[in-house]
């Protein structure tokens, strides 16, 4: 094997085994790698798996057994849902689609001979490769806080153990203590994701914390269904909720985990709990393939493949594809797209115009949600939106709780959709 900029082994370990393993390939088959099992990949896997009826071999790579949910993470800090509801498995994929599931991590690609390294040794040829890593975070994108922080100050913007690391510290507070939250610069996943954290914080701090307060640095002069927040943490948190905003510093912050503090230019906070979410990028598998142009992977609107390499696909937060946000029901919209590419492209079935649309919801209180989402096409140059819809303020009760029932819903109907 010819080892080029294209391919990256981590350790030496990881070298000798990749050298004495062989190749893993189907016989007969146009074969297929999914890496990352999140509402991009786990889609497009069983979707394609799914409507080729076996004439595709498909593999999907994901470290994790157990894929805990981003989305629907900040009602687990609300107390609205367990943290058992956000986990799913695998195992459908693998028993009903015949999907050949590898838990191992992606540490490199030859887009020369099209395959795929684990970290375990072995080698994934491929006819089609679809990346859907999700994101990292941009090193030294908050001065003091680095991945070596988390635990002290947890960025929580990957479901699991860091979600419960944060509710645990949340809960754990003092009475009348500072939360504290170093919000992150566009782009990023989730745009209103920040902000319903900060208003599920707030549910459980008013329950058990009531004298506690919330600190908000925020880079941004403005931020997703920002109306809708601020009349809800007006109405539903009064008093509690300060944001700082580019105006005033909130874009010149620097944090010490040890001393448990925030400044916010120059101005020293001490804080009970820190949550840093940092600037991001597409996840590291996207970079060492090549195919990224600053964070993010170009892709072409109509088949979500890489501006750079015509075999490969890019799904969900780390493409850069015009319009959409970064979302998991973007991420789900993208992969069905991309499946029937794929499809079409390996077998020769009907191949239909792309379609894309997206829809976030956000929890503000009890049975107090909204939403906010659109349409979009395939152009030339981008996905582009088409029309959009935002829940209004001032909207009656029962409209904020039948939203927030429709939002449950849709997290019901995407995880059959992603897991079977």
């Amino acid at each position: 094997m010819t080892f080029n900029r294209r391919i990256f082994l981590g350790t030496a370990a990881a070298t000798a085994s990749l050298l004495a393993a062989p190749m893993v390939r189907a016989q007969g088959k146009p074969r297929v790698v999914v890496i990352g099992g999140g509402a991009g990949g786990a889609t497009a896997a069983r979707y394609i798996a799914k409507d080729s009826q076996g004439a595709i071999d498909v593999t999907l790579v994901e470290p994790t057994r157990t894929y805990y949910t981003c989305f629907f993470s900040n009602l687990y800090l609300g107390g609205f849902r367990d943290m058992g509801s956000l986990g799913h498995s695998y195992g459908t994929l693998a028993a009903d689609y015949g999907i050949n599931v590898i838990h191992d991590w992606a540490v490199g690609v030859d887009r020369d001979a099209k395959t795929v390294t684990l970290a375990g040794g072995s080698s994934l040829p491929y006819d089609r490769l679809i990346l859907s890593p999700g994101i990292d975070f941009v090193d030294g994108a908050v001065e003091g806080w680095d991945v070596s922080a988390q635990n002290a100050m947890p960025h929580a913007y990957r479901g699991g153990s860091q979600t419960e690391l944060l509710k645990a510290q949340v809960m754990a507070m003092p009475q009348g203590g500072t939360f504290a939250m170093v919000a992150p610069p566009n782009p990023y996943r989730c745009p209103p994701g920040p902000y319903e954290r900060i208003s599920m914080v707030a549910h459980t701090l008013r329950e058990i914390n009531p004298t506690a307060k919330i600190l908000i640095a925020d880079p941004k002069e403005s931020f997703s269904k920002q109306p809708l927040f601020e009349e809800g943490w007006n109405d539903k948190y009064a008093g509690m909720i300060e944001r700082i905003g580019p105006d005033f510093g909130g874009a010149n912050v620097s944090v010490d985990p040890q001393a448990m503090t925030l400044t916010i230019d120059g101005d020293v906070n001490d804080v009970d709990v820190c949550n840093v979410i940092p600037a991001m990028k597409a996840g590291r598998i996207a970079e060492i393939a090549g195919i990224t142009d600053g964070n993010w992977a170009p892709v072409n609107a109509a088949d979500m493949s890489s501006k750079m390499d015509e075999n490969i696909h890019v799904l969900g937060d780390a493409a850069a594809q015009g319009d959409m946000p970064k979302s998991g029901f973007s991420a789900n919209s993208q992969a069905k797209v991309c499946a029937n590419a794929v499809r079409g492209a390996l077998t020769g079935s009907t191949v239909f115009p792309a379609r894309f649309a997206n829809t976030c919801w956000s929890l503000i209180d009890t049975d107090d949600g909204v939403k906010v989402g659109a349409t979009y096409e395939a152009t030339d140059e981008k996905i582009a939106k088409v029309d959009g819809f935002v829940s209004a303020t001032g909207e009656s009760d029962e409209l904020r709780a039948a939203t927030y029932q429709e939002s449950i819903g849709w997290y019901d109907g995407i995880i059959a959709d992603m897991f079977g």
